[in-house]
């Protein structure tokens, strides 16, 4: 099982794109009861999952309509969202520096 920080952030991400509220509430329990023990087994299962550096990994949301930005550390079993929105949004932002911002 996974620890995911901070659920508020999620919560606002819900609140600002309520089309992909029931997606990424999905994708929360998902991966809150995962048991990934590193990204070729993250990968094996979500296959549009991919790795961009500094344990960042960008998942496709909604058929790739919206972009989720995680940081998962599979040691420790954390994630951390940095950044979530629509796939345009996405083509404009530095992936690898992203972080949330409320």
């Amino acid at each position: 099982m996974f620890n995911i920080i901070n659920r508020k952030t999620l919560l606002e991400y819900a609140e600002k794109y309520p089309t992909a509220k029931n997606a990424l509430y999905e994708w929360y329990y998902e991966f809150l009861n995962a048991e990934f023990a590193n990204f070729q087994q993250l990968k094996s299962q979500y296959a549009n999952a991919s790795l961009i550096g500094d344990d960042r990994v960008v998942i496709n949301i909604m058929g790739n309509r919206y972009r989720l930005v995680v940081r998962i550390v599979f040691i420790y079993k954390v994630i951390q969202i940095k950044w979530f929105g629509t796939h345009k949004e996405y083509d404009k932002i530095d992936v690898t520096k992203v972080k949330f911002k409320a």
